[in-house]
């Protein structure tokens, strides 16, 4: 490329990134936007496309480093007293019917008889309402999840929201969550300064004017709470009617139903009525009725086991590939993905969709030149979903997926499963560790990713740069970073550097759970991570794992099992992991896991169960103790204390056991321990 024609591309670049800060600045700061979405996204995709394409294209002000308007820059951070967590979601009946089979099985049910509250799924903002003795006292908006931005002001505004809660059973404190919104009806009045009804109510939060605010008709729907002191109700169609005895307003579609096929019927019947509803919803939350039962239940990570969000069917489009281009991901999956004719599916721009994997290309016959259906499901990746066969242009050729990685040229595989005794469908690259580039930026990605040590100013873009720069090639590089050579780079001024500099030094200090899943080790997720933590207790233990070859160890871990410890065996088994792990153990400091509680009445006690449990699932078993501060293991040795048998026990077990002189108890004397009665 010609000096020349590197000039003109800078200039296209910096054109573009100058219409769309003029655009953000009407959008944002004006709220009144000057093209619709589509213009809008179509311009930001060109100026990021020509970013992936000539490295040499940076600016501070590119959509790739700023994420439209962060209200960090007007509003303090708060800290949730408890998290505002999402949900999963379910599209179909198959996923209802999975997530009540979960419930059944965890609970130990037989009967399908649990009841739910369906609650319509407003498109909104979220935000956390605190009460103390009645009196509204702070409003966060979601945040993270984990912190929030108190929009106090704000909210107040809003004449839905009681500022001081009337009636009966008021708790000394409580956190009420619910969605701030506006009608489809007023939103008309608005159109001229926000793009559609979601955005009028962001937009009209995030102003630093509450009297601004207070000229925007918002609404309130309250659907839950989070944190309370000296409450007490049993379900959750109960909170709601006390909600609206308190003076919030609740959504008049919300219902009591039983079973799959009336949750299926009312999604049916309410789809058909949002026409009709005059705000945006985009689907029903389910919820187990019974609060005693949330509680059994308990959390899957970030998300509620006892609720799922059942999604409207999804916005479909049609375009055309233009080309198949293959991603080598963290853990050296291939991942075929269609660069399509961009097309607008629900008021986003689409211009790439995930093809999964090889077998799904060779099942659908999907070609470069086909025109496709796409279908974006809510949050979830667009996805190339049929092919129109009758406009394939003739000379069309199918697709070979490489056997080779394009990054490395190191060979791929597909893995056997030993249980399905089929091979996986997801084609891997063979190159272990950081021998391959794409796997070492996408490690590095992970690295820093909010879920591990969640590094603010270090972003996969800037990841990316730092690596073509040559200034990050391994994790421990984040923590030695040449700050000089960076400020000499374009669009890092000193306060830049400074900030980045202290978001790294800060991060230093880490949880022996966050440090394990920030590895990246293949099946070794956030849940997988604590429990190595919890188990370890300290990083010199986990540090020690390749030396002393302990490994079989980890099998007594309930939920570690063959595939896992196979997975942390690779990781110690080769070099370069040792030498990253290493040279991270030189630059921080790896905070041992708090100890559970030694209060419960199976303090040092350690537990065993074999056959089938009546009434109680073996997962809400083993929780039981590990609540009580007792621990579970697998394996019949002189460290276990009782073995608990139920239905169908394994007789070599039991055998085994009383040979080795351990106490063989049954189900009951068990819940009698506990001070439970066996249902």
């Amino acid at each position: 490329m010609t000096k020349k024609d590197t000039l003109r591309i800078k200039k296209e670049y910096l054109e573009k990134i100058k219409t769309l800060k003029n655009y953000n600045n009407y959008y944002y700061n004006k709220n009144k936007p000057i093209v619709d979405d589509a213009t809008y996204d179509g311009l930001k995709n060109e100026t990021l496309e020509l970013e992936k394409k000539y490295k040499f294209l940076k600016s501070k002000d590119s959509p790739s480093q700023n994420i439209g308007y962060e209200p960090s820059k007007n509003f303090k951070k708060v800290k949730h007293k408890t998290p505002m967590l999402s949900l999963n979601n379910a599209f179909d009946r198959e996923d209802l019917e999975n997530f009540e089979k979960k419930i059944f099985n965890f609970l130990s049910f037989k009967n399908n008889n649990i009841e739910y509250s369906a609650e319509p799924k407003i498109d909104g903002i979220s935000a956390s309402l605190f009460y103390k003795k009645g009196h509204f006292i702070q409003g966060l908006s979601r945040g993270d999840g984990i912190e929030g931005e108190d929009i106090t002001k704000n909210l107040k505004t809003i004449k839905d929201i009681p500022k001081i809660l009337k009636g009966k059973n008021i708790p000394d404190e409580i956190d009420i969550r619910g969605e701030v919104f506006i009608r489809n009806s007023d939103f008309e009045k608005l159109n001229e300064k926000f793009a559609n009804p979601r955005n009028a109510a962001s937009g009209s939060l995030r102003q630093k004017d509450p009297e601004k605010t207070k000229k925007i008709p918002l609404n309130f729907i309250a659907y839950t709470h989070g944190f309370t002191k000296n409450f007490s109700t049993t379900s959750q169609f109960e909170f709601l009617k006390y909600l609206k005895s308190w003076g919030f307003k609740i959504n008049k579609y919300n219902k009591i139903l039983r079973g799959i096929d009336m949750l299926t019927k009312n999604h049916v019947e309410l789809e058909g009525k949002r026409k009709e509803i005059d705000y945006d919803i985009d689907g029903i939350v389910y919820k187990i009725n019974d609060f005693e039962l949330q509680k059994r239940l308990g959390f899957i990570a970030n998300a509620p086991r006892w609720a799922i969000a059942h999604k409207f069917p999804s916005n479909k489009s049609i375009s055309e590939i233009i080309n198949i281009e293959i991603q080598v991901g963290r853990t050296g999956a291939l991942t075929p993905v269609a660069k399509i004719k961009p097309v607008n599916i629900g008021g986003v721009l689409v211009s790439n969709a995930t093809l999964h994997n090889e077998d799904e290309i060779e099942r659908k016959d999907i070609r470069i030149g086909d025109v496709v259906t796409v279908e974006r499901a809510g949050d979830v990746i667009p996805r190339v979903i049929s092919v129109d066969f009758k406009k394939r242009k003739n000379k069309t050729k199918k697709f070979n997926f490489p056997t080779k990685c394009p990054s490395c040229g190191s060979s791929t595989i597909k893995d056997y499963n030993k249980i399905t005794k089929k091979f996986d469908a997801v084609r891997r690259c063979t190159n272990d560790g950081f021998g391959c580039e794409k796997i070492a930026i996408e490690k590095i990605k992970h690295f820093v990713s909010k879920e591990a040590f969640n590094i603010d100013g270090l972003g996969k873009k800037i990841v990316e740069s730092f690596w073509d720069l040559r200034l990050i090639r391994y994790p421990q590089d984040i923590f030695n970073l040449d700050y000089k050579k960076i400020s000499n780079l374009e669009g890092w001024g000193k306060l830049s550097v400074a900030n980045l500099k202290y978001s790294i030094d800060k991060k230093k200090v880490i949880s022996l759970g966050k440090f394990i899943y920030s590895l990246g080790i293949r099946h070794i997720g956030q849940e997988n991570a604590k429990l190595l933590a919890k188990v370890l207790k300290n990083s010199d233990n986990f540090f020690d794992l390749g030396k002393e070859n302990n490994f079989d160890e980890l099998l007594n871990i309930d939920g570690i099992g063959e595939t896992q410890i196979k997975s942390i065996k690779d990781f110690f088994f080769n070099e370069k992991n040792l030498t990253v792990l290493n040279q991270l153990k030189k630059n921080l400091t790896i905070v041992n896991e708090k100890e559970i509680s030694k209060n419960g009445i199976l303090n040092e006690k350690t537990f065993m169960f074999t056959g089938k449990l009546v009434g109680i699932s073996r997962a809400e078993a083993k929780s039981l103790v590990e609540k009580n501060s007792g621990k579970i293991i697998s394996n019949i040795s002189k460290k276990l204390d009782y073995l608990i048998i139920g239905e169908k026990p394994t007789s070599r077990k039991i055998m085994e056991a009383k040979n080795q002189n351990i106490k063989v108890i049954s189900q009951s004397e068990f819940l009698n321990m506990l001070n439970i009665k066996n249902s």
